[in-house]
This record gives structure tokens, sequence and C-alpha cells, in this order.
């Protein structure tokens, strides 16, 4: 039995393919079309599932969308009247989308697919469960969702339990932890659903000097439950602005100007806000513990990718072990709704547990090659895999940052190994190198530890043995061992780790040890390959193109060293391309 989940038009268009209960492929749309973020059909990810299966959509027995239009749209009108007039434009604007695609959603699917089959549908915040908890290790499970929005949830807890789940609570639009940090990223002149980690990349430089003056934004109760003061919001009646003119007099200041100077204000402001978000998230979660009881927390929602509430949760709520599959938002709820189908609507025994991400395309030695020549790139091509690693551990402990082009894409938001920029966490000077050369991003911004998961607890503040494989847990850096990793220490004193494993991710953790051989150190920095304003790379051709135009030393794609770049890279004109493409204006 195959069944195919589908996410697209709102944000990070995604599809997943079930078969008979075990996850086959998993792609977002924007890795295939270079478009980061994009939300309209994903028919490059669909084919690329199908193909991986070796079938066609004829033989795909359920298709199931990540949410219920009808729902959504009644939620949009009621809530454009209620506002009226000062939501016409929002109704100029949204309507004829609604329209001509979204309320027909069904039959653009069947179109897109060509195909008469029936569309399932299943509500956004059930599918970001499912997403969460039917591919978890758990039997039983409390369930927590959060994100912007989808059709009128934001948030919300229940209990999985077997192939079922049932929520207990929610709270509705407009209240929304999402939107409130959507708001905050908007304030400090970052793109919404974009840069949301950069506010928590910003925060630790900060002090909590606006916390007061954000608890006059949103009402916290002590059960983690909260209510926006709407008096300082606009995402009702706007599709522009997230705040208005009161928030910004509130905290004394008018939205922060694209790629203008960041002072301690805005510092503070991150941090500010950071901190009201983990005390909502933590609150919930402790009130969600006490009230099933349960040692087992998992986690949904876009929101499930702020890594630093999810440490906090997981030390201070009670619950013993918590999972975030790696593509919580809005990508994920393609997974979430193919599982849904398959486990609970048509009750089948769950058998899948999700420990890595890589369920994208992979790419043959034969197609690197023919990329390499095509390029006209010399290369090495290594026969024996131990001398390639050896090859690689030497190159990053002399200071190289390492393209590394390995099996299958990672899906979700951040690289894991797959399609990764490999450097020496012990240099620290790395982090402003790879910044300025490399990503040409925001100097604050930190860089993730890759670590054998045996010797994770040697170096961070985790339990010997605990699994984080998906990047989505900010442990304490040992004191001890600043000064060993400076380079994926950030400004408080962290490391967003991930924990690797022979058993998940075969060649990446057989490079780290071999690293370790070679240094002492088993940690290096893994950032995603790619620039900023580009999606991770999917292609050898992709990866190619990174390494030429950006300054990466070394590219090793499959059993295939590079090192040798034609020609000199010029930073200023790649810092300029990678910020117009982060704000949307280069196709």
């Amino acid at each position: 039995m195959y069944v195919l989940g589908i996410s697209c038009y709102y944000h990070d268009a995604g599809a997943a393919l079930v078969k008979d209960g075990q996850l086959v492929a998993a792609a977002e749309e924007e890795r295939f079309n270079r478009k980061k973020h994009y939300s309209d059909f994903p028919a490059q990810a669909v084919r690329y599932c199908l193909t991986e299966a070796g079938i066609t959509i004829d033989e795909v027995d359920y298709i199931g969308f990540y949410e219920k239009p009808l729902v959504k749209f009644s939620r949009i009108l009621e809530t454009t009247l209620a506002a009226w007039p000062k939501t016409y434009w929002t109704w100029v604007k949204s309507m004829p989308v609604w329209l001509m695609t979204k309320l027909r959603i069904g039959r653009t699917i069947q179109q897109e697919l060509d195909t008469d089959k029936d569309i399932h549908y299943c509500q956004h915040h059930l599918a970001h469960a499912a997403s969460a908890f039917l591919v978890s290790p758990f039997e039983e499970a409390a369930v927590i969702t959060a994100d912007g929005v989808g059709e009128w949830t934001t948030t919300g807890w229940g209990v999985g339990k077997g192939n079922q789940i049932d929520f207990c609570k929610e709270i509705r639009f407009p209240h929304s932890v999402g939107l409130l940090f959507s708001a905050i990223t908007a304030y400090l002149g970052f793109r919404v659903n974009d840069a949301e980690w950069k506010v928590m990349g910003l925060a630790p430089y900060g002090k909590p000097t606006y916390v007061d003056k954000f608890r006059e934004v949103v009402d916290i109760r002590e059960d983690g439950s909260f209510r926006l003061n709407m008096k300082y919001f606009s995402h009702t009646h706007s599709v522009s602005r997230m705040f208005n003119r009161r928030w910004e007099r509130l905290f004394g200041r008018p939205q922060r100007p694209v790629e203008t100077e960041l002072d301690d204000f805005h510092r503070d402001i991150a941090h500010s806000g950071q901190k009201v978000v983990e005390e909502i998230m933590v609150k919930m979660a402790t009130h969600v513990h006490q009230t099933t009881g349960l040692d087992n927390v998992c986690i949904g929602g876009g929101v499930g990718l702020n890594c630093v509430a999810n440490w906090r949760i997981l030390q201070e709520s009670g619950f013993k072990n918590i999972f975030i599959q790696p593509a919580a938002g809005d990508s994920g709820g393609a997974l979430g709704t193919a599982f849904y189908l398959y486990n609970s609507v048509l009750k089948n025994p769950r058998t899948f547990t999700m420990s890595h991400a890589c369920w994208g395309p992979s790419f043959s030695d034969q197609q690197i090659e023919a990329a390499l020549k095509a390029k006209d790139i010399p290369y090495e091509q290594y026969s024996d895999e131990e001398e390639l690693l050896r090859a690689t551990a030497d190159l990053i402990a002399d200071g190289e940052v390492v393209g590394w082009f390995q099996g299958r894409l990672e899906f979700g938001p951040r690289a894991l190994g797959s399609r990764s920029l490999l450097a020496d966490a012990r240099n620290p000077k790395m982090k402003d190198i790879i910044n300025a050369k490399v990503k040409f991003r925001e100097a604050f911004r930190p860089f993730a530890p890759a670590v054998l998961r045996e010797r994770a607890h040697e170096y961070f503040e985790m339990p010997e043995g605990m699994d984080a494989p998906f990047m989505l847990l900010v442990p304490k850096v040992r004191a001890d061992k600043h000064a060993v990793i400076p380079a994926v220490t950030h400004q408080d004193g962290t490391g967003r780790v991930q924990t690797v494993t022979e058993e998940d991710n075969g060649r990446y953790y057989r490079l780290i040890r071999t690293f370790a051989d070679l240094t002492g150190v088993p940690v290096v920095i893994n950032t995603s390959f790619n620039v900023r304003g580009e999606p991770i790379v999917c292609t050898p051709t992709d990866a190619i193109n990174t390494f030429l135009n950006t300054g990466i030393d070394v590219v090793v794609m499959g059993n295939y060293l590079v090192t040798h770049k034609p020609g000199k890279v010029d930073y200023e004109a790649g810092m300029k391309r990678s910020v117009a493409l982060e704000a949307g204006s280069v196709a």
C-alpha cells in the first residue's frame, strides 16, 4: 500500500511517500527548483518520491493534503469581516488566490498529478502531531504542536497512544506563539518564515531588558496558555505587517530597516522575545506533563524548530524524553498526513521510527563524475574509503572548509551530514572565516557541532548515550571544552548539537571518527552546504556551482575529492547576490 502526503500553498511545500508503513522518500520542492521556501505545488518533489519508489501515480492508493481548505477559508472570511474595512486590501489580494486555487485544492492536486483519485484532507495541527508522534520511538507520549496558524488552531496539546492521537486543548487564532515570534523577527528587520533562527542566534548577545514590555504584548498563564494583546498586532487585517505603530511606540523605536546595523537595542529585543517564547513553551510543557503523567513528549509545528526552547522543555518540564522530527515545520505536514492516513485512519500498526533525515535523492559516482567533467574541473577519485576519509580529515585539520556531499539529501531545514559544510571546531577563527567567505551571512550567527554520539557527553552537558540527531537541542558546552571547540561554542556557552551514529550516518560518522583519531577531538563544525538566500544544494551541479562561487576550499562528493578551483572568488559580488537572494529580489 502506498500513501502520498502533500503540503503546499502556504510555505515550504513538500511531499512524502509511505509504503506499507515505511517511509520511502520525503523532500521539499525548494531543493529541486532552487527557490527557497517555495510554496506552490511540489511537482518535482512528488515526482522524485514516485521515482524513488519505482511507481507511477496510478499505483498510489491514497493521497492526502495537510490541512482542510474550507475550514481555513471560513476563518479568513470571519476575521476579514470582523476587521472590515481595515481588511479591504487583504481581501483584494487574497480572494482571487482562494477562488482560483485554494478553494479547489483537491481538483488542483488531481490536475497536477493527472489523476482522478480522491484527495483526503487532514487537519493542519493533526498533521503536525502525526509527523511528530507516529514516527517517534514512543508507544505513548504527550504531543504539543505550535506554529503560526493552521485552520483555526495555533497551539495545541494531546496524547498519542499506539496509532491514535487525541487532542485535549487548543489555542485559536489570532492568539499564536508562532505569530508572536514572527512579529519579533519582522521588527528586527529579518524575513518572516525564513529568519526566525536569526533571532535565536542573536538572543544570547542581549539582555532581558524588554521582558516586562513583552508582558504587555502577551499575557501568559501558569499552564502555558496565553493571549496576545491585539492592540499591538496587525496580522488579523494585514498581509504585510505583523505589528503596528503601538508596538513601535511601546518598545521605543521603529522597525529596523533591512541590512542596517544591529545594536544593543536589537540584541536586547531578541533576547527578551526569545525568553518570553521559551517561557510559554516551558510552562505549557510542564502543565501537559503534570496533566498526563507521561514521560515522553513529541513536538510538532514550526515552533518545534526553536531548539533553545526544546532543550529547556527537556530540562525543566518534567518529561524524561523528547522527540522532534527534522522537518517540524510545514513541509513536515506532508510526512504527518501520509502517516496519519496509513496508521490512524486505516488503523495499521506503527512499524517505522524516524532515526535519520536522509530521505531525499542520492547520486551515483557516475553522475558526480559527469557533473565534474561538464564543468571541466579536475578531481581525485578514491577507491578506498579509508584513504578518502583520511585525506578529508587532514584537510579539515589543516583549516580547510570542506563541502561534504554524500548519500541521500536531508529532509527539513538542517544539513545533517549529507549536504554539509565541514570545518575544524578547534579553530577560533573558523566561524568568521565561513561567515565571511562562504555563507555571506551575519557574523553573530552560530555554527553547530557534529559529534560522535558515544562521546557527546564528554563535550556537552548531556547524558551519556543521548540521541540528538536532528540539531534541535541546545545543551551547554562543558566549561573545560570551551577552549577546545571555540568555533561551535556560542556566546552563551551552548552548542546546537548533532549526535552522529554509524547506524544512521555511516560515512559521516567514520569521517568524524577519523578526524578524532587524527586530532583527539570527535567534533567538527557542520553547517548547511549553501549560501545565504539559497536552499541547501541537492545535485552535484548545485554543489559545484556553490563551490565555484564561494570560498569553500574543497568538495568531497561520493568518492571524488576536488581541491582545484579555476579563477578567483569575488566575495563582494557573492555577498550582494546572497543578500538579494534572501530578500527575494533575484529569481
